[in-house]
């Protein structure tokens, strides 16, 4: 790290800090960033989680995402899945297309959540629909399998090049499979 960075970064750590001492929503959630990658300081999740979860609670989408994600992979925190659909509910409450697609996948595999492919369906639709490269993916493989939904090839392939258009790597695959099988021709 550049000097200038480091300089740039302990104003940062002196701004957010400042700000959370008056209660500043987003400042918690900058705090947790600082800290979640060692920016200013010494690189420590527990430390993010904490300031991740003030945010959170104080309805900051982002926030709430990341400790959702935390929560779910157990980075500076113990592994609660029911507890990360929770925020990712929260989050998706407020806009967050990642959120919904990730919650969508909770309820495909029925992880912190009872399986439930039509919630899932649901779930991913929405963030497919606002050009979320994860949910179309997901979305293309429910159709694909007909979980959720009806099984229906056509859709699966619109959704999964749309998918792979913006770079998704699976979805890619799911195309190459659906050509080797025969089930499409480009």
């Amino acid at each position: 790290m550049t000097a200038l960075l480091a300089k740039e970064y302990d104003k940062a750590l002196t701004l957010y800090t400042q700000l959370s001492e008056q209660k500043e929503a987003t400042s918690f959630y900058y705090l947790g960033f600082l800290h979640f990658k060692g920016h200013g300081v010494n690189q420590n999740t527990k430390k993010a989680f904490d300031y991740y979860l003030e945010a959170a609670t104080r309805e900051v989408a982002v926030a709430q995402f990341e400790v959702a994600l935390m929560l779910e992979n157990a980075e500076g925190c113990e592994q609660n899945e029911s507890e990360a659909a929770f925020w990712y509910e929260e989050a998706a409450k407020r806009g967050s297309m990642d959120a919904y697609n990730n919650l969508g996948a909770m309820f495909k595999e029925g992880r912190g959540v009872p399986q439930d492919y039509k919630k899932a369906f649901v779930l991913f639709s929405k963030a497919a629909e606002a050009n979320n490269a994860k949910a179309q993916f997901n979305l293309g493989a429910l159709y694909d399998m007909g979980l959720g939904c009806e099984e229906n090839k056509e859709k699966a392939i619109e959704w999964c090049r749309k998918a792979a258009y913006q770079g998704h790597k699976m979805a890619g695959g799911i195309i190459k499979r659906m050509q080797h099988d025969g089930q499409i021709v480009f």
